[in-house]
């Protein structure tokens, strides 16, 4: 039987986006229901950082952020949502723009309120925070659920996790064999953020104690320029605990301790994830194939 490899994925537009150890694929079904898919060939530089406890972490946010923004907009174009292909210069000040609003909703205001309310009071203030993060992220998965759009998404994102836990039970990918998989995989990209989010109250509490700005000491500008610094310059820190917790969990389910770290995220992706049909699974199929080297012939590659 042939060694099994850590692949990642990402619902996008139409379509899933996949990450192997021969290349990026993402495979979109198009309006006149032929399949195409784009290839972005990985060198054994481009995959050391992956190897590397805790560092790895940071890159596969980055790739989250950055890689997975380009590939969301090459699928709108190729399902035919986008009239015009969108630039180089578009794309990044789309992906720019993107973690600045992320930055301001999920880490400034959070702070903020934290600081407002507890003013000298540091484990309180970040308990706050780390709560109005989480509404605030739950409020957002649920209220982009209701799109139609949206649904199309969740329905793909349940199809990349079916085709992924069809590969790693050494299965034969074929639609049929993954649709009788589960649509919950313990490596699931908004766990992971779920996670962070976790993480972030230990991480920044042990930060905010040894610094010991408060509000109440500082001045407001002051202590919302130290809470946007810490809070940007810690994300790393953060992002590769989360990481390789979430990876250590999802190969001991059986372990009690691991089983509790996971439940949540597999909680939540009963929202972020819905059933596929077997065309969106042959979808996911050509995109994970394609990730790990092997020919399709079902699928036509496109060049941008």
């Amino acid at each position: 039987m042939e060694e099994k490899i850590t692949v990642g994925g990402q619902a996008v537009v139409e379509g899933v986006m996949m990450r192997g150890p021969k290349a990026i694929a993402t495979a979109v079904r198009k309006h006149d229901g032929s399949i195409v898919y784009k290839k972005i060939e990985l060198t054994e530089k481009n995959g050391k950082w992956f190897k590397i406890p805790f560092i790895r972490g940071v890159f596969a946010l980055f790739d989250a952020m950055v890689v997975g923004t380009k590939e969301l907009i090459f699928a709108s174009n190729q399902a035919g949502l986008e009239e015009e292909q969108m630039t180089d210069k578009q794309v990044t000040f789309t992906v720019a723009t993107s973690i600045l609003l992320g930055i301001a909703i999920f880490m400034v205001l959070p702070s903020y309120i934290g600081g407002l309310l507890f003013k000298e009071k540091t484990i309180l203030a970040n308990l706050t925070e780390a709560a109005v993060k989480l509404i605030l992220f739950l409020g957002y998965i649920w209220g982009i659920s209701f799109f139609k759009d949206i649904k199309r998404v969740f329905e793909y994102h349940g199809a990349e996790h079916k085709s992924i836990i069809n590969y790693e039970e050494g299965k034969e990918l074929t639609p049929k064999n993954a649709k009788a998989c589960t649509r919950f995989h313990p490596r699931c990209g908004t766990s992971f953020l779920l996670l962070v989010m976790f993480i972030s109250i230990l991480v920044f509490s042990v930060v905010d104690l040894i610094f010991g700005i408060t509000r109440e000491n500082s001045g407001m500008l002051v202590f919302l320029i130290y809470k946007l610094m810490t809070r940007v310059l810690f994300v790393p820190v953060v992002a590769g605990i989360s990481y390789e917790l979430q990876r250590w969990t999802s190969y001991h389910l059986d372990n009690g301790i691991a089983k509790i770290v996971a439940i949540p995220g597999m909680w939540l992706q009963k929202i972020t994830t819905s059933e596929p049909d077997e065309s969106q699974l042959e979808v996911a199929i050509v995109a994970l194939n394609v990730a790990l080297g092997k020919e399709v012939t079902n699928a036509t590659e496109v060049f941008e």
